[in-house]
Parts: structure tokens; C-alpha cells; sequence
């Protein structure tokens, strides 16, 4: 444990704990929130839809899910932050089989927007309670760390539904992700330490109105919740519609070599690990600005016709997505004062506002300017984003934020 106020240290069993229960809370939340993704052609093609309209499949989770963060601060207060992340995982596995049961397009939509509320009780308390517990020098590995795990379910959760649905269905595929998402929260509720600071009485927080307005009159944290929506907005429209162009000429792959491509996500496992450290060691304002730029670069090398290239864009602009939401969702831990939780959950509910809305409106772009005009939208978004973090070198630091 660390000395300053009793908070956890890294290379302590409660660290390994928790990041072991992390680890499982990011596979299961992320793997059943994105199994969808790469079925996106597919339930254009069984329910007749055009791509933006098959995109509400993932959009609608994402949009109640940002909805549900803004309140899942205020349901951790009350009911503690282990229980509301465990209800979350299970809730979300079930409805993830139920999504499998659908008998319409409608339903599926509707039973997603339901699964994406109840997932939306784990990602904010998870940085909220990484925050409170983890001490400040070991917090930007800790929330990388957590990161992965997502980066992880985000992964698996592609590449097994899409292998799946080559030799069986799109529905046994989302079935048998919900069963895996039970098993991971059985584990994630045995090895998670119940939450120490939290619960204890140690201040008498605002309310939400007023947290709301703390957290918005900080020079540094409007700026911080800007960049998830550009960040998260950019990069699922690059997985929502890369889709449609390996399917199409030059490229005609197979739905299984398509969701073969969220195997890049392993670099953003091994990014969002890296640059949390490296925020640690020499500051998020001097590491954030440079990884955007690795992603901007990703996103115009897929302008070009060889596959190769392609895919060596998608997986730099990976690497630079997961990077850079690990040093601001670091930064946000850091920076901002109680009530945490609500902070996390602000900050993560413009990230997946940015998904739904961004995600959605890069359907028409497709439509009606396929690939070229999906990279000039989303080039001029992370434009938006690069000018944010070139701004947020001159801010001044507040006690502990760097």
C-alpha cells in the first residue's frame, strides 16, 4: 500500500487484483458493447438496410450508454461502486442473449439501446474506482492497464463474432459472447477488492447540478471531455465502415479475413500500457499531442489501394486512438476534484456521444462519398482533436494533475 493516504501501489497483490478484475470488467463490457461491428454487413443484408441505418445496431448501444454514465456516478454513491459494476456485467451478458433471440430488425435495435444502458454501470466507476484507490504515481499504468483489458474485449469481441458468423450465424455468434460475458463477470465479482475510499465519509460531495459546474469551470477539463467524442467518434467510424471497403473491389475479403483486422487492437493493449507510463514519467501534456499524430498518419495511409497499407494504416491509428485515451482519461483521473465519478462519467460520456453521433453520420459520408470522403471527415475531426491537445500544453497544473 502506498504511504500517502493509504492508497495502492503497483507491484502490490491488491494492484495484481484489481488489475486482474479489470482486465475481465474491460473484456466483457467492450467484447458484448462491439460484437456487433463487423456484423455490420450482415444485418444489412438479412434486414435489407443501408450502412447508417445498420450502424444504429452499435450506435444505439453506444448512445443509452453515454446516456446511463452521467447517472452511474450518482448509483455508485449510493450503492458502492463493486456492486453496480457487477450488476452491470451481468445484466449485459443476459441481454446480449436475448439480442440473439430478436425476431426483427427493430428488436435488436431496441434490445441493444436496453444492453448499452445497463452496460454504462462499469466504465466510469471503473475509472472512478481506479482513482480513488489507486495511488497517483501508479494510477496512469493502472488506467492503462484497464484499457487494455477493453482494448481486448473490443477485440475479441470483433474477431469471435466474425469468425463465427462465416460458419454458423451472427446470432449464435452474439449468444455465445453473452454466456463468455456471465463467466467473466463471476470472475470479475470474486477478485475485485471491495472499494476502500469511496465509501468512507471523508467529505460530504456536491450534488450533481453542482459537481457539474465545479468540474466545467476548470480551465483544463472542458477541454478534456471535448476530446473523447473527436477521438472515439473518429476511430468507430474507421472500424464501422473499413468493413465495407474490404468487402468491396480491389480488396472482396471474406467476413472472417474483415474481422480478422480487430486483431490491431492488440497494438492499442500494448499502447494504452505504454503511454500511460510515459504520461506518468514525463507528463500527459507532452505525450498526448505526438500520439494523435500517429493516428491522423494511420488514418490517411488507408487512402491507398494496397492492403498492405491498409492495414498498416488501421493499425497505427489503433495504436495512436488507445494512446491517446489513456493519457486523457488518465489526465481527467488526475486533474479533476471530488466528485470524481462524475467527471469520469462526463468525460466518458462524450466519448461514446462521439461514437453514436460521429459513427452514424459517417454512414451518409460513405454513401455518398465512399472512402475518400470518410477519410477527409474524420481527418478534419482529429484535426479538431490535435488543436485540443496542442492547447492543453499551456495549462497550468492544479495539485497532482500533470
Amino acid at each position: 500500500m502506498s504511504a500517502a493516504r493509504g492508497r495502492i501501489a503497483s507491484g502490490s497483490p491488491e494492484f495484481r487484483r484489481i488489475n486482474r478484475a479489470m482486465a475481465f470488467g474491460g473484456f466483457s463490457i467492450f467484447a458484448l458493447l462491439y460484437c456487433v461491428q463487423p456484423l455490420m454487413p450482415l444485418l444489412a443484408q438479412d434486414f435489407h438496410l443501408t450502412p447508417a441505418q445498420s450502424s444504429l445496431a452499435l450506435s444505439s448501444s453506444t448512445a443509452t450508454l453515454a446516456l446511463a454514465l452521467l447517472a452511474s456516478s450518482s448509483v455508485a454513491e449510493r450503492w458502492g461502486h463493486k456492486t453496480v459494476m457487477v450488476a452491470s456485467m451481468y445484466s449485459g451478458a443476459l441481454l446480449s442473449i436475448a439480442c440473439a433471440l430478436t425476431a426483427s430488425y427493430p428488436q435488436l435495435v431496441a434490445v441493444r439501446a436496453l444492453l448499452g444502458l445497463m452496460l454504462g454501470g462499469l466504465p466510469a466507476v471503473a475509472m472512478a474506482y481506479l482513482s480513488d484507490e489507486i495511488e497517483p504515481t501508479s494510477l496512469g499504468l493502472a488506467m492503462g492497464m484497464y484499457i487494455s483489458g477493453s482494448a481486448f474485449g473490443g477485440m475479441s469481441g470483433r474477431v469471435l463474432s466474425a469468425l463465427l458468423s462465416d460458419f454458423v450465424s451472427w446470432r449464435i455468434a452474439v449468444g455465445l459472447l453473452g454466456v463468455a460475458g456471465l463467466v467473466a463477470a463471476w470472475e470479475f465479482a470474486r477478485s475485485l477488492p471491495p472499494s476502500r475510499h469511496a465509501n468512507a465519509p471523508r467529505w460530504r460531495g456536491p450534488g450533481f447540478l453542482a459537481g457539474l459546474r465545479l468540474h466545467l469551470s476548470d480551465p483544463g477539463l472542458p477541454w478534456l471531455f471535448a476530446l473523447p467524442f473527436l477521438l472515439m467518434g473518429a476511430f468507430v467510424s474507421l472500424y464501422n465502415y473499413i468493413g465495407y471497403r474490404l468487402l468491396a473491389p480491389p480488396f472482396e475479403l471474406r467476413q472472417a479475413a474483415v474481422g480478422a483486422l480487430s486483431l490491431l487492437y492488440l497494438l492499442g493493449m500494448f499502447s494504452s500500457m505504454w503511454a500511460g507510463r510515459l504520461g506518468d514519467r514525463i507528463g500527459r501534456r507532452n505525450v498526448l499531442w505526438l500520439v494523435l499524430l500517429l493516428m491522423i498518419g494511420g488514418l490517411l495511409l488507408t487512402l491507398h489501394d494496397s492492403l498492405l497499407a491498409v492495414v498498416l494504416g488501421v493499425g497505427l491509428a489503433t495504436f495512436g486512438f488507445f494512446a491517446s485515451h489513456s493519457v486523457a482519461s488518465s489526465w481527467v483521473g488526475r486533474r479533476a476534484q471530488p466528485p470524481q465519478a462524475l467527471a469520469s462519467g462526463i468525460y466518458l460520456f462524450f466519448y461514446y456521444l462521439g461514437s453514436s453521433v460521429v459513427g452514424w453520420a459517417t454512414g451518409y459520408v460513405w454513401e455518398h462519398w465512399a472512402w475518400p470522403g470518410v477519410v477527409a471527415m474524420l481527418g478534419g475531426v482529429l484535426l479538431l482533436a490535435l488543436g485540443i491537445a496542442l492547447r492543453l500544453r499551456g495549462l497550468a497544473p492544479v495539485a497532482l494533475a500533470k
